[in-house]
């Protein structure tokens, strides 16, 4: 099912239509961002990707919120998402419930490695920060790896949801090299 920007601004899912939806294994986690064009265009790309599931954290808006609806094109009805107070709250929690998750913050750091330079594996939370302040220190504690978009300008960094969609595509083109690669080994030595 593919719903344009007129039909997606009127359109409510229901819980059988989003059950049907094939997702990939891809959590978001927004911590504490106050833009809620951001957050909105945050859903967006959620669903642009077909992300399992958003989720809020601390002092980001949630829906119903008319900038974001507006910002999202009314994909909150369609990417499923919660609210946890904290962040590491959440990445806890994610822990708990997805075996074998990777959580990794999008954020400048001594410790981060080059966007594409990293091997993602799936499932896979990706954690956006703050506009001003970014990922906390102690969220980023709590990720198992930090990747790093390089900055030629003289401006510091890139918008949230910029930042996000860089990475998330770069995540799946791997993430799908991978697999691609992994079938063909498979089909070389008559596995199926």
């Amino acid at each position: 099912m593919k719903l344009n920007a007129r039909q997606l601004r009127t359109t409510k899912s229901t819980g059988l239509q989003k059950k049907k939806l094939k997702k990939n294994p891809i959590y978001i986690i927004v911590d504490n961002v106050l833009d809620t064009y951001n957050v909105g265009a945050i859903f967006r790309l959620a669903d642009a990707v077909a992300a399992e599931k958003v989720i809020l954290t601390g002092l980001t808006e949630t829906p119903p919120h008319t900038r974001i609806k507006k910002a999202s094109v009314n994909t909150t009805e369609w990417v499923d998402w919660e609210y946890i107070e904290t962040t590491v709250e959440a990445i806890q929690n994610l822990k708990l419930r997805v075996q074998n998750i990777k959580i990794v913050a999008i954020e400048q750091s001594s410790k981060s490695v080059p966007f594409d330079k990293f091997k993602y594996k799936f499932p896979l939370a990706l954690v956006v920060g703050h506009e001003s302040d970014g990922v906390s220190e102690e969220v980023l504690k709590a990720c198992n790896a930090i990747v790093e978009l390089p900055m030629f300008g003289v401006n510091k960094s890139l918008n949230v949801m910029v930042s996000l969609g860089v990475v998330l595509y770069q995540a799946i083109q791997h993430f799908t090299s991978v697999k691609l690669y992994k079938s063909s080994k498979q089909k070389e030595k008559g596995i199926n």
